[in-house]
């Protein structure tokens, strides 16, 4: 009786650790959620001034966005995407689309020209994954004439350091988007993540897309000692 008693204590132990753990997780996405700008801190982000392009940068929360806006964000998304998607076992869902990019956890970078006109976006959003606390990009969709010009990479940049008090920052790409896919792996050095189909086996070989990843400092410097359910928590 004894030994199991012990067992039970440590299995008790162990789970108390384990949400404790996840709580603490939670509080962190909780309070980037509750921040007024993220981009406060990095003041010298907010402004992008090379390459020919004059671009002002903001970040706001979806319900912070004029319709105007988010309207231009998805046709702007359509225009780039939907090809991509009819291509891919997701096919392109209109409706879903539309959903997905103004549902109230989501995060903007909006890029203006000095005329206010936008010109490329992020969409993101602090949320939970496999037990870390991340930042996921969910968008980053810039108008054919801004493109090659570094300001795709000056806004995952930005998310970056948004980030930094998450684990990493994670996205999916397709991998029939061979430019963006190349992009991410080389430019801006992101990994498959263990949660990609390629690693993790979950949705067969024939999976379209890779989830890829990136840690922060704060990551590196915390690293997650495995396990720890796929998906969120904090909604």
């Amino acid at each position: 009786m004894g030994r199991k008693s012990s067992k039970a204590k440590e299995k008790k132990q162990k789970r108390l650790e384990e949400r404790a753990a996840m709580d603490a997780v939670c509080a962190k996405v909780e309070a980037a959620n509750k921040l007024e700008d993220p981009l406060e801190a990095f003041p010298v982000f907010k402004k992008y001034d090379r390459n020919g392009l004059n671009i002002a940068i903001e970040c706001k929360r979806v319900s912070g966005l004029e319709p105007a806006t988010l309207e231009w964000a998805f046709e702007l998304t359509k225009a780039n995407m939907q090809t991509l998607y009819e291509q891919s076992e997701w096919g392109w869902k209109e409706r879903g689309k539309r959903e997905e990019l103004r549902d109230d956890r989501a995060w903007y970078l909006i890029a203006r020209e000095s005329g206010a006109n936008p010109v490329a976006f992020s969409h993101f959003r602090f949320d939970v994954e496999c037990g870390d606390e991340v930042l996921y990009c969910y968008e980053v969709q810039l108008e054919s004439r801004v493109r090659r010009r570094g300001l795709g990479k000056f806004l995952l940049q930005i998310l970056q350091l948004v980030a930094n008090r998450m684990k990493k920052v994670m996205l999916t790409v397709f991998k029939h988007n061979h430019g963006a896919y190349q992009f991410f792996r080389e430019a801006l050095q992101f990994e498959v993540d263990a949660a990609s189909p390629s690693v993790s086996g979950c949705c067969g070989d024939d999976s379209s897309y890779e989830i890829l990843s990136r840690r922060t400092k704060f990551g590196e410097s915390h690293p997650h000692p495995g396990g720890g359910h796929c998906g969120g928590c904090c909604h």
